[in-house]
């Protein structure tokens, strides 16, 4: 997923680290009510269109049936066909797409009467390139980039790289949105991010050039992953404990698949890719009126010193769940600023032998998993049958993924379960190069399996690292893996692409990937119903294989007392 997310950010922000208390001063205001379900559900809207805007290129970039155009003139019906060259494709004989016979040959051997196959050996007959350009099959796509730009044979290349473009997007905006939102506010970099991403969309359908297509879908990018990390952050920031875990492990994806899912039916009915863009460009607009119905992060505003807001908010929740807010909500104390504690950064990763280790396994695992995923999804459009309703099935089995997901979270070892899941999915992805073309249903079957096992896989990874990492380093670890999964989703494209060579090439370079990242998993330690650790120091408690089983001591003088401000962890399996 892209999803997109493409992509599930950050669960650990500053904020939420710094008011380790907030959840005991606003007990009063319950664990449900009115105000905490109403805010879920209208937080939980943005992220169908994160869905739907995320995985457009699967309809837009699809390569449709096509060979070298015949331009108008003298030939019979006979030479009209047998201009085409027919070449052999996985054992099957199909149409040249990038070359045709030679035209003013074939038109003098027209003109004298002689007839391809029978008078003339086509073997011998010299090629030459599609000099007017492409005859492209409208039975599914009416018009897409491929079809516009002529994105095919020598310049096929132009496609994954479109595609990538998105994912460096992604990539920049992880890298801005937390600074942004934690400088601005959740809920301006929310909706400046859903602007954003609507004029962005909107724009590209109007790309006049190849070029500013691939300039736009870096701002969609950008746009997109800072709009789902915000709407992340706000919603566990604002919500209750109970709701936060709701929020944080099923809302929010169930709400992308919903997007997901949307999509195939409205690229079914809209097939001129222009018009298809601008349409989903204009559902941002449906969120115009949240901007006075969800809240400003009452944490965030709680660091800025904006505490009289704060109560204001507090003191309207509690009216809307009918409970009676407290005099004083907030102690003096509380309030202090106890953001002294040493700043860490990606030098202290390298500092020790051990979170070294644990860091490179974490980021192939992150980056095979992407790779997966977005492979998987981004594949859909290449496989037999109807692409819409692939697309639909490819969405709808992420579903079932999520809900049993954080079920097993509650009582499953983080390791084993991983490195199952993985090789669930690897091992779809080396098995379905042998089902023959004639078995489509099976095919798809193995497929929808594999993307339910990259699913889950998916969600699994995001809490694993973030119970391994402490919390001194949570923000900086969770930020470097993010970026490995940016450059999985970035090369997952160019492995699709090789299909053009192979059809099971992709299939063996993911799933071998996949099953050798399941055994690099499992060198890493069990997280399950251990403290979360907080310090350097004990994260060294967490021995994996990879450093073998003696004890080493690694304590520095700035980490030797534990975290003042650390609070419970707000996902299943967290404890501290």
């Amino acid at each position: 997923m892209q999803h997109y997310c493409l992509d599930r950010e950050l669960f650990f922000f500053p904020s939420l680290q710094r008011m380790g208390d907030y959840d005991e001063d606003t007990a009063f205001l319950g664990q449900t009510g009115p105000y905490f379900w109403t805010t879920f559900f209208l937080l939980n809207t943005v992220f169908i269109s994160t869905g739907f805007n995320g995985l457009y290129f699967v309809f837009v970039g699809a390569v449709p049936k096509h060979h070298c155009l015949v331009p108008e003139s003298n030939l019979t019906e006979e030479w009209r066909t047998a201009i085409i060259p027919v070449t052999a494709v996985d054992g099957e004989a199909v149409q040249s797409q990038c070359s045709r016979y030679r035209l003013d040959v074939v038109i003098n051997l027209s003109a004298e009467g002689l007839a391809p196959g029978r008078d003339v050996n086509l073997t011998d007959l010299e090629t030459e390139a599609c000099l007017d350009g492409w005859n492209y099959s409208k039975e599914i796509y009416h018009s897409n980039i491929v079809t516009e730009w002529d994105l095919v044979c020598d310049n096929h290349w132009k496609v994954p790289f479109s595609s990538s473009m998105l994912y460096v997007g992604y990539l920049l905006g992880s890298l801005i949105s937390g600074q942004l939102s934690d400088r601005f506010g959740r809920k301006k970099v929310v909706f400046i991010s859903l602007a954003a991403q609507c004029v962005s969309v909107l724009l590209q359908s109007f790309s006049h050039s190849w070029i500013m297509f691939c300039v736009m879908f870096l701002f969609i990018g950008a746009s997109q992953i800072s709009l789902y990390i915000s709407a992340f952050v706000l919603g566990t920031e604002v919500l209750s404990k109970t709701m936060r875990v709701l929020f944080s492990t099923l809302g929010a994806f169930l709400f992308y698949c919903i997007g997901y899912m949307t999509l195939p039916w409205i690229a079914y009915g809209i097939r001129e890719w222009r018009t298809l863009l601008a349409v989903l460009s204009t559902f941002s607009v449906v969120y115009i009126p949240l901007w006075w119905f969800i809240p400003e992060s009452p944490r965030w505003l709680i660091t800025q010193g904006r505490i009289e807001e704060v109560e204001a908010f507090l003191r309207d929740a509690a009216r809307k769940n009918k409970v009676e807010a407290p005099s004083v909500i907030f102690k003096k104390s509380e309030l202090q600023d106890i953001s002294k504690n040493k700043t860490y950064t990606i030098l202290d990763v390298l500092k020790s032998k051990n979170i070294r280790c644990i860091t490179l396994m974490c980021l192939l695992l992150w980056m095979a998993i992407n790779i997966g995923y977005f492979g998987l999804s981004l594949n859909t459009s290449n496989l037999s049958g109807n692409p819409f309703m692939n697309c639909f099935l490819s969405a709808a089995s992420e579903v079932p993924a999520y809900v049993v997901s954080t079920w097993l979270l509650k009582k499953c070892p983080r390791r084993a379960l991983l490195s199952s899941f993985l090789i669930i999915g690897g091992g779809v992805l080396l098995l379905i190069q042998f089902i023959p073309d004639t078995l489509y249903n099976f095919a798809l079957a193995l497929e929808m399996t594999g993307k339910f096992g990259f699913t889950i896989a998916f969600s699994i990874v995001y809490i694993y690292t973030a119970e391994i990492y402490p919390t001194v380093l949570r923000n900086v670890g969770m930020g470097m893996c993010s970026s490995a999964a940016r450059i999985g989703s970035i090369t997952a494209p160019y492995i699709i692409y090789l299909g053009t060579y192979s059809k099971a090439l992709p299939y063996i370079l993911m799933g071998s990937l996949t099953i050798a990242s399941s055994v690099v998993n499992l060198f890493l330690p069990e997280t399950l119903n251990k403290d979360l650790p907080e310090t350097l120091a004990q994260m060294q408690e967490c021995q994996g294989l990879c450093i073998g089983t003696k004890k080493r001591k690694y304590v520095e003088n700035e980490v030797n007392s534990p975290t003042q401000h650390e609070g419970k962890a707000d996902v299943p399996g967290l404890t501290v």
